[in-house]
């Protein structure tokens, strides 16, 4: 499968399952029409063990692969609210995590609903993705955060 039809069944299997979920990082970029090259697509959950739970299930729906019991609420919810998923095929990795340390976390975001070739996508804001991204130090984190400011009119406030 190709990355948009990964994106696009991994967001219905997520919707279908009633998974508490932004969309953040390269993918929303995307979404939001500011086109960036990405091999993962990076999502926040809400830190709560029935919703990690429900991810599971998604992920089911899209990937057999057992080690996707390995996913940890304890984890997510706890000291380590990251983890990587390399699904068995294909080349596409999920990064899921709960916060990012102590300057994003999930009460922090805003997202709003838009539709990709007919599926909903929640996806952060342009003002959440730049607040998100303009302080890294990656390169890339602050580039987006410059197409963020300039295709949206979105700045430090």
């Amino acid at each position: 499968m190709e990355y948009v039809e990964i994106l696009l069944r991994l967001i219905a299997s997520l919707n279908d399952e009633r998974v508490e979920y932004v969309l953040i990082g390269g993918a929303a970029l995307n979404v939001h029409g500011l086109l960036r090259a990405t091999e993962d697509i990076d999502f926040f959950v809400e830190p709560d063990e029935a919703n990690i739970e429900r991810l599971k299930r998604a992920l089911r729906a899209v990937w057999d692969d057992d080690a996707i019991d390995d996913i940890s609420a304890d984890e997510l919810c706890g000291d380590y609210p990251a983890l990587r998923y390399g699904p068995p095929t294909g080349t596409v990795f999920l990064d899921v995590m709960t916060r990012l340390g102590e300057k994003t976390q999930w009460d922090d975001l805003e997202s709003e609903e838009v539709e990709l070739r007919g599926v909903g996508v929640r996806v952060a804001t342009p003002k959440t993705l730049f607040e998100m991204k303009k302080d890294t130090v990656r390169p890339r984190d602050r580039a987006d955060a410059q197409a963020l400011a300039n295709a949206f009119d979105v700045r430090d406030d």
